[in-house]
């Protein structure tokens, strides 16, 4: 299934909707959940068709948000080999021997996320503001040490995700040993919808970033060198995972701007897209004088 929060152009509601085709056709309470609740629990429930409640509205006529407007967390994972090498390259370091023993990952702010279309502000005091191609994996229901084999269990679905960085904050940060902070706080981009993971096959998806039309970057998910069933382990090891937590994949190889290193960072106006296989695009406008 493909589901979306969306705001409504017949009655300016938001809802939680099914989309078939171009057209996204509203949940109803009858199922007994409202809001995100509704949206995690019919994606969990998979082997159920969920109900319709109201008219269906053509997608393209409909305003598209944040599949999770407010997640408990987000774990954001290191999980692409390539990315992580290049990363480290860049600051003169070489690859860390640890980082084959285990999928680390940092958290990032659950309040500052933002939807399909919304305008990202940057801190006004960075200088080198970077796109972070990726996919997110949503939690649908609460768990606790998860074993790997039984990943999809505890699964909603997959989203976009965009974790921009100010790059200069980031590198003062991380030279003093803790972080990334700041460099990471202001904003982390999710959506357009959540897609099931039986409508994804393999996890072999197409990566694809643009700036202004001009693609700037291209990968696969299934480059990845820590595997979900790992990732989600981890995740939820000595803890507790609940309905709404992100996990994201972490960058794919050439998924940012910093990986390149021709320095053209993002500026006001500019129009960045990312494109997952299967899931959708991602579009936001960076805003800013």
């Amino acid at each position: 299934m493909r589901l979306a929060r969306y705001q409504s152009a017949l009655d300016g509601a938001e809802h939680v909707g099914v989309i078939t085709g171009q057209l996204i056709t509203p949940l109803g309470p009858g199922d007994g959940l409202v809001g995100q609740s509704l949206l995690l629990a019919t994606a969990v429930a998979r082997s159920s068709v969920p109900h319709p409640v109201g008219d269906p509205e053509r997608l393209d006529g409909v305003r598209l948000l944040a599949p999770i407007p407010e997640p408990p967390s987000i774990r954001d994972f290191y999980a692409f080999e390539t990315h992580v090498a290049t990363a480290r390259h860049s600051r003169g370091l070489e690859m860390a021997a640890d980082w084959y023993e285990l999928p680390v990952f940092y958290f990032t702010n659950p309040a500052a996320v933002l939807g399909p279309g919304d305008v990202l502000i940057p801190p006004p005091d960075t200088a080198e503001l970077d796109y972070e191609l990726e996919v997110a994996a949503v939690i649908g229901i609460e768990c606790h040490d998860v074993v790997a084999d039984a990943w999809l269990d505890v699964v909603a679905g997959f989203t976009v995700m965009n974790d921009w960085s100010a790059r200069d904050l980031q590198k003062m940060e991380m030279a003093v040993g803790l972080g990334a902070a700041k460099g990471k706080d202001f904003s982390t981009s999710l959506g357009p919808v959540l897609v099931t993971p039986d409508e994804l096959g393999a996890l072999r998806l197409a990566m694809v970033a643009r700036v202004n039309g001009e693609e700037r970057s291209r990968g696969d998910l299934g480059e990845i060198h820590w595997p979900w069933e790992e990732l989600a382990a981890h995740a939820a090891r000595n803890t507790r995972l609940v309905a709404g937590d992100v996990l994201g994949s972490g960058t794919v190889g050439t998924g940012c701007i910093l990986e390149h290193g021709d320095g053209r960072w993002l500026r006001p106006g500019d129009v960045v897209e990312l494109e997952i296989e299967g899931i959708g695009v991602l579009r936001n406008v960076v805003g800013g004088a």
